[in-house]
């Protein structure tokens, strides 16, 4: 009597190397769980692109702003032999660091819409956000300062003084003595964002 020619069953390998045999079908809540959080980084760059554009084009309405708030410092003009000379009307006068306040606490005021704005509308945050808001608050204080400049009374004190006579009271140009104030608006907007996103950004999940 001899043995059945049937070959036995193939062992069932439960092992873990048949879970890299098989990969879950496309679409499937198994597939593609190695994504990230978060939109992506191109996603990401383009925001922080539009957010940079954004600022910087804000920064027309910080330089009206400031060429329509800030205070007048007043010169007047004398004639001096062949020429003229311009001096101060009011030398003890404040009116020059009121010209670099005003500056500086619009800036901040347009940091913290702006960094509550972008928070509102991105609330992840993110490195190319942040970098977003200080190169953009930036561009946007530069553009305003030359802007406010350009708008202010002519550079030209001379010129003026003789145009508008001996002794007569008229502004200086509009011009930021302290560069430091266009930092306010680019410091302001990132740690205004900073701090929102560690007080209300969104939590990673606790692993357990």
């Amino acid at each position: 009597m001899t043995a059945p020619l049937t070959p036995p069953p193939p062992p069932h390998d439960n092992s873990p190397h048949q879970a890299w045999q098989a990969s879950p079908p496309a679409g499937s809540p198994g597939a593609g769980t190695y994504g990230q959080d978060g939109p992506g980084m191109k996603t990401e760059v383009r925001e922080a692109a539009v957010i940079t554009v954004a600022m910087t084009v804000c920064g027309l309405l910080l330089g009206l702003l400031w060429w329509w708030l800030a205070p007048h410092v007043p010169l007047v003009g004398d004639a001096s032999g062949s020429g003229w000379v311009v001096y101060l009307k009011d030398s003890e006068g404040e009116q020059a660091a009121g010209v670099d306040g005003t500056f500086t606490l619009l800036g901040l005021g347009l940091g913290l819409v702006s960094a509550v704005v972008v928070f509102l509308l991105r609330r992840r945050g993110g490195v190319p956000l942040v970098v977003a808001l200080g190169l953009g608050g930036l561009l946007g204080s530069v553009v305003a300062w030359r802007l406010g400049v350009w708008l202010g009374p002519t550079s030209d004190v001379l010129a003026h003084a003789r145009a508008v006579g001996k002794g007569v009271t008229f502004p200086a140009p509009l011009k930021l003595s302290a560069k430091g104030a266009l930092l306010a608006w680019p410091l302001a907007a990132v740690l205004v964002h900073l701090g929102l996103t560690a007080l209300f950004g969104p939590r990673d999940p606790e692993q357990q």
